[in-house]
């Protein structure tokens, strides 16, 4: 929106020149999101607190101390991410870049469908909400449209196509096979981040340095320039979605401040589901959905042990990979205090995420 101002003033005003660059309006994104969860942040946790008077269920399987320090605690504090997210990206992104919408209605679809997750689990009060094949379904749905207006809006031959890290000019067409690849990395990026959000901070911390990435990914691969010194595939118009990345960092700071440990609020599905949709969508666009395998490493190895756990447990008729999954509670487990799982991750996803940059140049 506040792009406008340099369609109308910028020509006459050196200041308002300033809103035709995607890093100034980047840098713009991050401080208004964060502004937003400063000043919005203790209303809403309120208004949540008032509705949730017995906070998120707590699962009864889960480590012992969780029902102890975290009973009570309310959900939905994605609401908050989300508010900040989308307001500051439609005050500072370009309105008229189909990208753009494409990723916000994956966020907020996805959120949406969180947030009739997280109440269901409210009232039967049960950590079993919306169920599986339903969560799915819905996710397939807006998944899929969003997948065809990034094709339609893709204006070269390469729409369908496949990039691979570390080789210069390998591209595999997909043809139509490139949506359903597109709904598994959208859907799959969504749901890891769902199930790496169990302790205090431990998802959104990975989540800052993954939107970190690919808001630069986003610029990178979107400057010609910059595409070509790279040798990275180049998408018209894929800068704007730096402004976005930059708008989750500031949300998502935002939100570290009441999710710190001990957690003010819980993000819940309405947070988790919609930014791992943000960032599965904004791979597909910029074609690095390898790339975000490897800077969201924590949120794969998180779903990962999910699946070796729930396939181990069927096939050896009740015997346990790990001591509970997601793999972070199996740490709990084994003695590990909160901050030290939650702090260790992030560092991991640092290190995944430097890996993960120096594809750009390792060719």
């Amino acid at each position: 929106m506040l792009y406008w101002l340099y369609t109308v003033l910028g020509h006459d005003s050196v200041f308002f020149n300033l809103f035709k660059y995607q890093t100034f309006r980047a840098m713009g994104g991050v401080l208004t999101a964060l502004l937003i969860s400063f000043l919005f942040g203790p209303t809403v946790i309120k208004w949540l607190k008032s509705k949730q008077v017995h906070g998120q269920p707590i699962r009864d399987d889960g480590p012992e101390s969780h029902i102890i320090t975290k009973q009570g605690t309310p959900t939905m504090g994605g609401c908050l991410i989300l508010l900040a997210l989308t307001v500051s990206t439609f005050l500072w992104a370009r309105l008229d870049n189909v990208y753009v919408w494409a990723v916000m209605f994956v966020t907020l679809g996805f959120g949406l469908i969180g947030a009739v997750d997280d109440y269901i689990k409210l009232t039967k009060r049960h950590h079993k909400g919306l169920s599986g094949k339903g969560k799915i379904f819905f996710q397939l749905v807006i998944g899929l449209i969003a997948a065809v207006l990034v094709v339609w809006a893709t204006e070269d031959q390469t729409a369908t196509t496949l990039a691979f890290p570390f080789f210069k000019n390998l591209l595999v067409d997909l043809g139509w096979f490139y949506f359903p690849f597109a709904l598994v990395v959208m859907i799959g990026a969504s749901n890891a981040v769902n199930l790496t959000d169990g302790l205090d901070g431990l998802a959104i911390g990975p989540i800052m340095i993954a939107a970190g990435c690919f808001a630069i990914i986003s610029y990178l691969v979107g400057n010609q320039v910059f595409a070509s010194y790279l040798q990275v595939h180049h998408v018209a118009g894929a800068g704007e979605l730096a402004i976005i990345g930059a708008a989750l960092i500031g949300a998502g700071l935002g939100f570290l401040w009441y999710n710190a440990p001990p957690a003010m609020v819980f993000m819940g599905d309405t947070g988790s589901l919609a930014v791992g949709g943000t960032l599965g969508a904004i791979s597909v666009i910029t074609k690095h959905e390898l790339v975000l395998a490897i800077v969201g490493g924590v949120f794969v190895f998180e779903a990962i042990s999910v699946i070796l756990q729930v396939g181990y447990f069927k096939l050896s008729g009740g015997k346990r990979i790990f001591l509970m999954a997601p793999i972070h509670h199996h740490f709990e487990k084994k003695g590990w205090s909160e901050p030290t799982v939650v702090f260790r991750f992030w560092i991991i996803a640092i290190i995944l995420a430097l890996v993960g940059l120096s594809t750009l140049k390792l060719r």
